[in-house]
Order: C-alpha cells, then structure tokens, then sequence
C-alpha cells in the first residue's frame, strides 16, 4: 500500500437488496483498509455496502470517519460505532469534508448517488481541483456499462482521450492497492485546459 496515503474515501450504495458478491467486496475492501491501518472515509451510514465496509474496517482495528447530512441522519441511518461521525447541514458539504479528509478514491457498485459522487470526483480531478487517485471496483462486471458510455462520450468528442487516465478501473478488490499506489495522472497541454 502506498504509504503516502493516509485514509481512503470509499463511495457504495446503501441498499441492503443486493447481491452477495457485492456485500463481499464491500466486507473484503474494508477489511483490506483497516488492516493496512488506513482511516476509512464514508458517507456515515450503517445500511448496505456502507455499512457493511465501515464495520469491516473497524473489525480490522481501522479508523473510520462519517459524514452524514443532517436530514438523512433524521432517517436513523447512521452508524453510532464509528472513531467519528460528523452530522452536516447539507449533501455538499458532505462531500466537500469527504474530499478534504481523503487522499485518494475507491468506488464500489451503487446506485445514483455512488454515480454522482464518482462523476463528480472525475469531474474535479478533470479540472485540476484535486490530483487524488481514483479507483472503480468493477465487481462482476458492474461498472461496464459506465464503462460504455465514457467511451461514447469520447468516441462523440465530449470528453478527451486522455481522461480516461483521470480513473484505474480494477477487478477485485485485491486489485485496489496496487491501482491507488500507481494511479496516473492525465497528461492535457495546460494551454486547452481540458477541452
């Protein structure tokens, strides 16, 4: 693991629907972070692969930090067993502590929020806001029609060829520390800033 990194954020769906394979990789990435003695970031909550890789991670004797807005803390939702819990006003500051306390990214499958975050990560790397690795877990295939469309987006001229470097998709979980180390960074002449 890349000692240079000292905590990872993690972005997963929170719904408890679904398949094991992904609640697996969800408990072995966790495990994998706590283990290397690496804080956890995350959204803060106790349900789904949320959960499921903040309860790993402590199992492991990692730290684990929560950041959960105050209106889906309401739901009781959020994991009370945690090395901290922040309770914020708003989804954008939610993601802008998890960003500020992380240095680097790993995406686990989820649903539109996961998708959000993960473009929106892409998006500030894109514009330089950050330099952080970012790494997908594409369990069993999820991420591939994501996949796609990046790639239709480039075949259609909306986004450079070369931003593909801006994310290091990996199989498995067993994948990601190697891909967090040795992620690159994209190579755009600074004169087209990313267009």
């Amino acid at each position: 693991m890349d000692l240079s990194l000292r905590s990872v954020c993690v972005y997963c769906g929170s719904s408890n629907r679904v398949d094991a394979r992904f609640k697996a990789a969800a408990h072995d990435l966790g495990t994998l972070l706590g283990g290397a003695g690496l804080r956890l970031v995350y959204g803060g909550g106790r349900v789904g692969l949320m959960g499921i890789v903040a309860d790993a991670a402590l199992a492991a004797g990692g730290e684990v930090v929560g950041i959960i807005p105050e209106h889906i803390q309401t739901l009781e939702v959020d994991h009370t067993g945690l090395t901290e819990l922040h309770v914020v006003d708003s989804m954008h500051t939610r993601k802008r502590m998890m960003v500020e306390r992380s240095d680097g990214f790993v995406i686990l499958p989820g649903g539109l929020g996961t998708l959000d975050e993960l473009f929106e990560i892409l998006t500030w790397k894109q514009l330089r806001l950050h330099d952080k690795p970012v790494v997908v877990v594409d369990v069993d295939g999820y991420w591939r029609p994501m996949r796609a469309m990046l790639d239709h987006m480039i075949e259609a001229g909306f986004v450079r060829p070369e931003h593909r470097a801006l994310l290091r998709v990996v199989p498995d979980v067993a994948s990601v520390p190697a891909a967090l180390a040795s992620a690159p960074e994209p190579q755009v002449d600074p004169q087209t800033k990313w267009m």
